[in-house]
């Protein structure tokens, strides 16, 4: 019998679906990969934002993730929303015994602009989750939170991943799709390890529905690493799914619809 691979997403929920726990899981299955889950919070959210936030207890995190890890076992994990840094702190002590790959990425704030963590975790990001990393990808927004670092052209994207370097992840992705550009120009990301660079380019697409973006990147990331990817292969990969996922990203409720996890099933049909 054929094992996939086990992934293990680290986050929120999303009661909408586009994002969080529920865009984790969707996207490892469409990449061939077991998705897990622990979680680390409840949202009460929709295509208009996050009405509420309800983040679960250290114990709790910590017993769903043991359960996970020590019966099933894991070939890569993904950390998303954790609010506090309590739950930061929790989870980096978890991530310290794994030998996998881990993708953490630095979720701060919503789609919407919704915070996502609290500004006392920030301390415990920086000193303690992301020396756990072997990827750490933060978009423009969490890099100058982390960092101070403000990104406005794409030369300053290379000061950006070096002061995300500096806290100890083995490889830093800087997501550029906040940069200003106009319709047709190019979506860039930077991926590298501080010697290493890859420059990962695809269209811009002019589609509002892009919910869940920061979220389904990652998780292909890590499902891609726990196929067996190089950081570089997997990098690229998730960057092409992420990439026909927003072009397919659909109108859902009254305001930001999601991207589609499915589109190239559904595009087949």
């Amino acid at each position: 019998m054929h094992l996939p691979p086990r992934v293990l997403t680290v986050a929120g929920s999303d009661s909408g679906g586009g994002a969080g726990i529920q865009a984790d899981l969707k996207t490892m299955l469409a990449l061939g990969t077991h998705g897990m889950s622990v979680l680390t919070a409840v949202t009460a959210q929709n295509s208009l934002g996050v009405q509420g936030a309800w983040e679960l207890p250290a114990e709790a995190v910590r017993a769903q993730f043991r359960s996970v890890v020590d019966d099933i076992g894991v070939q890569a994990v993904k950390t998303g929303m954790l609010s506090s840094a309590a739950l930061v702190e929790t989870v980096a002590e978890l991530l310290a015994g794994v030998r996998a790959p881990v993708v953490v990425d630095p979720v701060g704030v919503s789609k919407h602009g919704d915070a996502l963590l609290a500004p006392t975790a920030l301390d415990a990001v920086r000193g303690a989750l992301l020396p756990t990393a072997t990827v750490a990808t933060p978009n423009l927004d969490e890099v100058a939170q982390l960092t101070g670092v403000r990104v406005e052209k794409e030369a300053d994207m290379r000061r950006a991943a070096a002061a995300i370097l500096e806290f100890g992840p083995r490889w830093a992705l800087i997501k550029g799709g906040h940069l200003a550009a106009g319709h047709g120009e190019r979506a860039v990301d930077l991926l590298t390890d501080g010697t290493e660079e890859h420059w990962l380019r695809a269209p811009r697409h002019d589609n509002r529905h892009t919910h869940g973006t920061g979220c389904t990147l990652a998780s292909a990331l890590a499902a891609q690493l726990a196929k067996g990817d190089t950081v570089p292969q997997a990098a690229a990969a998730a960057k092409e799914y992420v990439t026909g996922a927003l072009a397919a990203g659909f109108r859902l409720g009254a305001g930001i619809g999601p991207v589609d996890h499915g589109w190239r099933w559904r595009g087949a049909h």
